[in-house]
């Protein structure tokens, strides 16, 4: 075991390569004041070690004892498990879990399910300075053994890393969900949730223990009074009337109860099915090699068996009718809550108002303040006088634009016209030269000539070129 321990820390820790075990497994307490630096390195690579080992479940357990994900068992089994043949045992191993406890990376198992405090709650004392000084100064140190401290401890880290997965699972449509959907006994919650935190680890019934008491205590996700959990919702936490009770109260407890029956006779239903169908296969095998008394046997254990499937399946409708009544049931309460405190708010806003009265008595002064804003307009008006426009001016004014419009739009067109006739003058110049008819100079086509001259010319030329 040892040695696959070793070699799945070299693996899968980076501080433990090869080049940094003789320093890791040597007896490094003595470089606290020679080489703090050092020694901080290797305290905190076997600290991260022993997280990984745990939460791996790879550490080994105490006696009798199943193995857990978030307990480290301080023994001499672990001593044994971490030895090698190369470089021994790990001499300071006793430093690094003295130093966790003191950072309160490790929690004693015992302290950390009964402690009323959060684990993060950090009380600052006389003797808390003092042990501080005196650590920082070594004497700390030099007054303990090297030895490993014994018993059961909580590896913060890992309870918070599955407390982490919990919140993500969850989510805000889970959160948001029913009361009936956030309430669970604790042995339904351990059903549910016990291989869904540490990819796919199973969490023993310690582990459970653990992440409860860290849920409800150190981070208030669920409320827990050791048999029934209800999962917070969003609002739960404020002091609204519209809220739940921050609290397990007796209809909690009976819903939890619900839910856990529910599960399990869901479950013998689905268990008496199977065993049906099994017992079908079994008298239709017997028929058919004509043997009648397994074929009489098997038919009378199914009609026993369906006959309890049936009631089963009776009383699972039951309590599903039972669990919608206790829904809908909650659901009003809450409709109830929600109009009470929405009626208060109203209250609150009308006699902010002052009442109807007081409402119109403002309306009525407004429209005075207007009307006299009006007033004041017209007066200021007639005392600037009135300007008079002379319509004839202007319409005058706009025939003359209109005019200057028109001539220049002409003369646009007269300089494209006398572009287009002094192109055309250029093609038929070229087509009399092309003939042979006309002398290499500007031909002048005479304005006004029609088509009918201009086809004579061309069959005088056509005739001369024939003779």
């Amino acid at each position: 075991m040892s040695p696959s321990l070793l070699e799945y820390l070299v693996e899968n820790e980076p501080a433990f390569r090869k080049a940094r075990l003789p320093a890791l497994y040597s007896d490094f307490q003595t470089q606290r004041t020679l080489n703090p630096d050092g020694y901080e390195a290797n305290v905190s690579a076997w600290r991260k070690a022993l997280g990984r080992i745990v939460g791996s479940g790879l550490a080994p357990a105490g006696r009798g004892a199943a193995s857990n994900l978030f307990v480290l068992h301080s023994d001499e089994q672990l001593l044994r498990a971490l030895e090698s043949k190369q470089y021994g045992r790990p001499l300071a191993l006793g430093t690094v879990v003295r130093e966790a406890l003191a950072a309160k990376d490790l929690v004693p198992l015992r302290d950390f399910l009964e402690a009323k405090e959060s684990i993060y709650y950090r009380p600052w004392s006389v003797w808390n300075l003092a042990s501080w000084t005196m650590k920082q100064l070594g004497v700390a140190d030099i007054l303990k053994k090297d030895s490993l401290p014994p018993g059961e401890f909580v590896v913060v880290s890992n309870v918070e890393e599955a407390g982490k997965a919990f919140a993500s699972q969850q989510g805000p449509a889970a959160t948001a969900g029913t009361r009936f959907d956030r309430t669970f006994s604790k042995a339904h919650f351990y059903k549910t949730f016990n291989d869904q935190l540490l990819d796919g680890h199973k969490l023993s019934e310690t582990d459970m223990d653990v992440l409860l008491r860290f849920l409800s205590r150190d981070k208030p996700a669920i409320l827990y009074d050791g048999t029934t959990i209800k999962i917070q919702s969003p609002t739960s936490s404020s002091n609204d009337n519209n809220n739940e009770p921050a609290e397990i109260t007796p209809e909690d407890t009976s819903i939890a109860q619900l839910k856990e029956l529910l599960v399990s006779l869901t479950h013998q239903t689905a268990l008496l099915t199977a065993r049906v169908e099994q017992l079908t296969a079994q008298a239709h095998q017997a028929v058919s090699k004509s043997n009648r008394v397994a074929a009489l046997a098997a038919l009378r254990s199914r009609k026993l068996a369906e006959s309890t499937l049936a009631q089963r399946f009776a009383t699972v409708h039951q309590l599903e009718e039972v669990a919608a009544q206790i829904e809908r049931a909650a659901d009003n309460v809450q409709l109830v809550r929600v109009m009470e405190a929405s009626g208060t708010a109203l209250a609150s806003l009308n006699a902010r108002t002052g009442g109807a009265d007081r409402v119109a008595d403002v309306v009525d002064r407004l429209r005075e303040q207007m009307a006299d804003v009006d007033e004041v307009g017209s007066i200021l008006a007639e005392s600037a006088g009135t300007v008079v426009v002379d319509e004839e001016e202007i319409d005058e004014e706009l025939a003359v634009l209109e005019g200057e419009e028109r001539k220049q739009k002409e003369e646009v067109e007269k300089v494209a016209r006398e572009e287009r006739e002094k192109e055309e003058a250029e093609k038929t110049r070229e087509r009399l030269l092309a003939a042979g008819e006309v002398p290499s100079g500007e031909v002048k086509v005479p304005r006004g000539q029609g088509d009918k001259e201009m086809e004579d010319l061309m069959s005088r030329m056509s005739l001369k070129e024939d003779s």
